[in-house]
């Protein structure tokens, strides 16, 4: 299994943090590096954490309040990707629209929710990720404002 689409906890969690050490080692990153750092540089409240090695093996509870960085982060990722290939179809307008209103990083937070909604369903009942109700919820975010 290519790790590249499907990594594990430990895989995701050392590419943020190695990212994030090579900016601060003035090391040249790669092309998915840079756009990783361009999402952590949005998020100074992240930069500890991606600097401490203890944070690898912290357990982030929702039930708490807390949030993953890591998941985030890489939630910031993969909506940038969806945005660019416009797939699922429509979340490019989607984007533009709600970043119009607000911040492209505002944006991209309520693309966030939705997303997270359906990954937390598909995970919930087994399925896979109903991109329909994705779309759904996409286009009543945009109309909710």
């Amino acid at each position: 299994m290519n790790p590249m689409f499907n990594p594990t906890r430990d895989q995701v969690r050392d590419f943020f943090m190695n990212t994030w050490k090579k900016h601060q080692d003035k090391s040249v990153l790669t092309p998915i590096e840079s756009l990783a750092l361009k999402w952590i540089l949005e998020h100074p409240e992240y930069h500890q954490v991606l600097g401490a090695q203890e944070s690898r093996e912290q357990d982030y509870q929702v039930q708490q309040g807390q949030v993953n960085p890591f998941l985030h982060l890489s939630m910031h990722l993969a909506i940038e990707e969806q945005i660019s290939i416009d797939s699922p179809p429509g979340i490019r307008q989607v984007f533009e629209q709600l970043s119009a209103r607000s911040t492209p990083h505002d944006a991209v937070h309520e693309i966030m929710e939705c997303l997270g909604q359906v990954i937390w369903e598909s995970q919930r009942l087994g399925k896979p990720l109903d991109n329909e109700q994705y779309q759904e919820l996409l286009l009543q975010r945009v109309k909710r404002h």
